[in-house]
């Protein structure tokens, strides 16, 4: 099993750095990845590849189509994503976008494994496969304040994978009502019929 933090390698000076499973808009083609492609070329992240989720969670939409991982091990579908080594400073802005001292998201341990190509589209894995590497990570999950409502308003289906076909009626931050909260955003999602 490949250790959740590892040795920075780069030599830019701020040690460790966190394995981040992204499943949602941070990856590659999506709204939020220019973050990521800017610690990229700080030195700050690197990508390391595609990945699943080695169990189950719930993956799914809430207001404004935006992804959420629920922390509910077991339930869901194995979730497909992307990677990435993030340095302790490129982990600080991350936490920045995701919220984590607002309580939109929690950073938490994730296992992860290879994802096969084109293994997105494809039937679920068989039941008792083994799998030959599990690396631990840390992925953003919905707070747990909000997690469980928002499994039952999406009627306890998860998606295998955030795709552009998710993104349709997806609404950019900057474009959201700013008179509210994502809090609130959240709260009037959950409590709408």
């Amino acid at each position: 099993m490949v250790a959740e933090r590892e040795r920075e390698v780069n030599g830019n000076g701020d040690g460790e750095r966190t394995l981040i499973f992204t499943y949602g808009t941070l990856k590659r083609g999506f709204s939020n990845h220019p973050l990521l492609q800017d610690l990229i070329r700080t030195g700050d992240a690197s990508f390391v590849g595609t990945y699943r989720s080695a169990g189950k969670y719930p993956l799914v939409c809430g207001p404004y189509r935006v992804p959420f991982l629920l922390n509910i091990p077991g339930s869901g579908r194995s979730v497909h994503g992307e990677l990435y080594s993030v340095s302790t400073r490129g982990l600080a802005r991350m936490d920045e976008l995701e919220g984590t001292s607002r309580a939109h998201y929690e950073r938490l341990p994730i296992k992860v494994v290879p994802a096969r190509e084109g293994e997105a589209e494809e039937a679920e894995e068989a039941e008792g496969e083994t799998v030959a590497e599990v690396t631990c990570g840390e992925a953003y999950y919905a707070h747990r304040n909000y997690a469980m409502e928002m499994w039952k308003k999406n009627g306890k289906r998860g998606l295998r994978c955030y795709s552009q076909k998710e993104t349709i009626g997806y609404v950019k931050r900057k474009d959201r009502p700013q008179n509210l909260t994502f809090l609130d955003h959240i709260r009037f999602f959950l409590a709408a019929n």
